[in-house]
């Protein structure tokens, strides 16, 4: 299939806030300073973004597809809402999304990485979609939208990457309406005994295997895979998300917590 020109739909962007060049964050088992961590993360997905999809298909055998369906079916979405999809990628949570829509609907795919977000926008293009889907260049941490906009909100296996996790939840509450909800898909902790091993043994010795044959890229997964290792388990980030303001705060462990869906509402 011909890709289309990607001039044909401008991005929109927003600038990254300053952080303290004083302090570090982890950047998978590395600790780096916090100003580099965004463009090192950055770096793995421009340099992922164009077999990205295939790689979560050969990682998860598939198993992703149904994690997002579900995360997707959670939100409940209603004709006439805009739904913001952060971290939104090669937009495969956005296509689910758009298909819930009437005429009146929107869907808003935001990414920080202008590669992932021109990979998302081009699917979109190629078959054939151009109404009610906007493309936004933006920062979780400080989103660029107007407070109470959004009807529903999600992100999908993007949380990890962000430096400043709590300081996303709370620009995520801000951009919501009232009575609306926030999705969030991530890797999160095994809670079934033994399997935690057998998983670890996968990861670390399989994915960037994977990753070197497939994407020609065994760094960037092993990056992806230590980030998991660093992401909060299912109650710190429950936690985290009742910090930011969200209420009725709960979880769903999918395939034994390998991932777990969050969902919190700003009431």
């Amino acid at each position: 299939m011909k890709k289309s020109n990607s001039k044909q739909v401008p991005l929109a962007t927003t600038s990254i806030p300053g952080q303290s060049p004083d302090s570090t964050t982890h950047f998978g088992y590395e600790q780096v300073p916090i100003k580099e961590k965004a463009s090192r993360v950055a770096d793995v997905f421009s340099s992922v973004a164009s077999e990205y999809d295939l790689m979560n298909d050969v990682m998860s055998l598939g198993i992703h597809r149904l994690w997002k369906r579900k995360a997707v079916h959670l939100c409940a979405i209603r004709k006439n809402f805009h739904v913001l999809d952060l971290a939104g990628g090669t937009g495969d949570i956005a296509r689910l999304i758009h298909k819930q829509l009437g005429d009146d609907g929107r869907v808003t795919l935001c990414d920080i990485n202008a590669e992932m977000l021109k990979e998302g926008r081009n699917r979109f293009i190629d078959k054939g979609l151009f109404k009610g889907i906007d493309y936004v260049q933006g920062n979780a941490e400080a989103l660029p939208f107007e407070d109470n906009s959004f009807d529903c909100m999600t992100i999908a296996f993007g949380l990890r990457n962000v430096t400043d996790k709590d300081a996303a939840l709370r620009s995520m509450y801000s951009k919501l309406k009232y009575g609306s909800q926030l999705i969030i898909l991530e890797f999160s902790k095994i809670v079934i005994p033994v399997f935690d091993k057998i998983y670890d043994e996968y990861s670390f010795k399989l994915i960037p295997m994977f990753g070197k044959a497939v994407a020609n890229d065994e760094a960037s997964y092993q990056y992806l895979v230590e980030s998991i290792r660093m992401h909060p388990d299912q109650k710190t980030l429950s936690n985290m998300m009742e910090n930011a303001g969200f209420e009725k705060v709960q979880h769903h462990n999918l395939s034994g917590g390998i991932v777990a869906i969050h969902r919190g509402y700003k009431i």
